[in-house]
């Protein structure tokens, strides 16, 4: 907490933290690099080589604003999703999404509801516009739809999240419960429904779209199949009223041109799409044999990650953490317990898989010393 007396009463109660802290700030602190970066989700197989060639056309053109109403990618968008482009809003990515969203529904004071140990950038966008968060437990490495609503319902929530499949644990719920979780929904309640990694997750998770459903609004992103993360786009498709709100607030030219020509160039590629789909699908077998090999287990994963169970509590799981940042490799981990007994692996390339292999005993063995 600080007293600077030119913030806000809000700002200045905020604890003074991050959502994160990126790899670059984890590298500065050790002077190298990571031999092997498995800890952001990432896509290391990169990103279409249609948008790599279409972003080094479009920086020709970087001296110009990018389009304010990201026309040409809500077009495809809406042709891909069959929905109206009216439906649809680009930002920032999901988190930029999930901050104008906050800023448009949560007035301070205001309850919201979400899973104890999900997505932190959610928690801090409501926590800095003055929102009041009540979370669930997780059953059995899941978020929990019943529990979620029946506590939105309680606590009258304006905005109830839940990520499918889930991070950090890769866990999912099939269509027929994320419906029957909407059609839950209590009057003057949204559901946000995060799907950044729905691109991986078996087919029948993702129920059909209902663009003028008030009920919910889904999010999806380019940082994760289409390796996208450093060109920070996103979109949300909802109710025509709520997307225009987002009119309102948000930055109109938040999207430069280089990404918005990435974006449109990724989201036409499907055949790279597939390969990168088959890259992680190959990636989760090879985390699930190297867990094997050390007598580890890993949850089922719908996502572009595996989240390894490594038998102790948080305190272990934290200290195998370590024993991988010290061996080069950048991981990441479960927050709240007893999911803080899992680290999450990402997806990563064969070099990098085989780094993790020779990295993960020793830093298994210091855990386990006295």
């Amino acid at each position: 907490m600080t007293t600077d007396p030119r913030l806000t009463p809000l700002v200045q109660s905020l604890p003074r933290s991050v959502p994160f802290v990126g790899p670059e700030a984890h590298e500065r602190d050790r002077g190298r690099p990571f031999k092997a970066r498995l800890g952001a989700n990432e896509s290391v197989f990169g990103p279409s080589p249609r948008a790599v060639t279409a972003m080094q056309e479009a920086a020709q053109e970087a001296w110009k604003y990018g389009d304010s109403e990201s026309f040409d990618l809500r077009t495809e968008l809406a042709a891909r999703h069959d929905v109206p482009m009216e439906n649809i809003v680009i930002g920032a990515g999901i988190d930029g999404l999930l901050g104008s969203l906050v800023r448009l529904t949560v007035p301070q004071g205001a309850a919201v509801v979400t899973s104890d140990g999900a997505y932190p950038t959610f928690n801090y966008h409501v926590t800095g516009h003055g929102g009041v968060l009540h979370k669930v437990a997780y059953t059995a490495d899941h978020e929990d739809p019943e529990r979620l609503i029946a506590k939105a319902a309680e606590v009258g929530a304006r905005l109830i999240y839940l990520s499918n499949p889930d991070n950090p644990m890769g866990t999912w719920h099939d269509a027929a419960t994320v419906h029957r979780m909407i059609e839950a929904v209590p009057e003057g309640s949204l559901l946000v429904l995060d799907e950044a990694y729905i691109d991986f997750a078996p087919e029948g998770t993702a129920p059909g779209i209902d663009p003028e459903d008030p009920r919910v609004i889904r999010m999806r992103t380019f940082s994760k199949a289409h390796g996208l993360a450093g060109a920070r786009v996103g979109y949300a498709i909802g109710d025509r009223g709520l997307i225009g709100a987002f009119n309102l607030v948000r930055d109109h030219f938040g999207i430069g041109r280089v990404s918005q020509a990435g974006a449109l160039a990724a989201a036409q590629d499907i055949d790279w799409l597939a390969h990168v789909q088959a890259e992680v699908a190959a990636a989760r077998d090879r985390i699930r044999a190297i867990a094997a090999d050390n007598s580890l287990v890993t949850l089922p994963s719908a996502a572009s990650f595996m989240a390894v169970d490594c038998g102790g509590d948080g305190a272990f799981a934290k200290s195998v953490l370590s024993g991988l940042l010290t061996r080069d490799i950048f991981a990441r981990m479960a927050f709240i317990a007893p999911q803080d007994r899992c680290i999450r692996i990402s997806a990563g390339r064969p070099q990098d898989l085989d780094l993790l292999a020779e990295a993960l005993p020793g830093a298994l063995e210091d855990a386990r010393k006295p």
